[in-house]
């Protein structure tokens, strides 16, 4: 494993820009991380946090998945992620199809359908209180025109060790009680969120390296400052790995003109798959 450590801060160290990862591996145990509880903005990927608490409310029973949410123009305004914002205004779905839409195609008039319904500092407390303790939601969303060397406190940070974490959470949730109980939330609960992130419909980060139909469970995000994602791979539709890569500071462009964004994909894309050769 040392060696596969060496080969992942080999490619990170190429790249004119900041990677952090964290990986774990489910059959071992096996743990390593290249800047694990460095603060870095989460961008999307503190959605599935959201999600997480999200659900610990519907267990508490003051969330329903069947609660009628209405798209709203309000909410369509300023909108740059999802498909909602083109939608016809007074379009009515559930709050679980709101749950869908703001992780698989990352929807910000779904994440805001989602945050007005819950309370922030009650979200944050909640990811303290589960291990995350380097994750701070702040406001929902960044302001417009946010410069690319804005500091980490404008925005939601987290650390690739923290994404893992709650990844780890949910998968013990999805098949033991106890587990589940600890996020507030129920196996069928974990395991529909971690459906949910396996319905991802962006795949140009974590899965982009593996085979097409390989199973990943996976919150991507995007902001001024770089490229993020965290997931968990499958193996034969059994979780086998767990990895989040944080690509911070990238240039708008590289120095062989391509755009900066490219190599951060790349970068998430060959981190992962070395570890999918070596795992599997």
């Amino acid at each position: 494993m040392q060696d596969l450590v060496a080969r992942m801060n080999a490619v990170c160290d190429a790249q004119p820009f900041d990677t952090t990862w964290y990986v774990k591996d489910l059959a071992t145990g096996w743990e390593a991380d290249r800047g694990g509880d460095v603060v870095v903005p989460s961008a999307s990927t503190r959605k599935t946090s959201i999600l997480m608490h999200a659900l610990s409310k519907v267990q508490e029973g003051k969330l329903r998945l069947d609660e009628p949410c209405t798209i709203e123009k309000r909410l369509q305004e300023g909108v740059d992620s999802g498909t909602y914002q083109y939608m016809t205004p007074g379009c009515v779905i559930p709050l679980r199809d709101a749950f869908v839409n703001m992780i698989i195609t990352s929807d910000n008039v779904c994440t805001q359908i989602v945050l007005e319904r819950l309370d922030r500092d009650e979200l944050n407390a909640w990811c303290k209180r589960i291990g995350m303790t380097g994750t701070t939601h702040r406001v929902n969303f960044p302001p417009p025109g946010l410069p690319w060397d804005h500091p980490v406190e404008a925005v939601a940070s987290t650390t690739a060790r923290d994404q893992g974490v709650l990844l780890d959470r949910m998968v013990a949730g999805a098949t033991d009680a106890q587990a589940a109980a600890f996020l507030g939330a129920t196996p069928e609960l974990c395991g529909l969120a971690l459906d949910i992130l396996s319905w991802q419909r962006l795949r140009n980060l974590i899965p982009s390296l593996l085979p097409q139909k390989a199973k990943v469970a996976n919150k991507t995000g995007r902001g001024p400052r770089g490229r993020m994602d965290a997931g968990v791979v499958y193996k034969n539709e059994a979780p086998r790995f767990i990895i989040s890569v944080y690509t911070d500071r990238v240039p708008d462009t590289l120095p062989d003109g391509l755009p900066g964004y490219t190599a951060a994909y790349a970068t998430a894309g060959r981190l992962t798959r070395f570890c999918w050769d070596v795992m599997n």
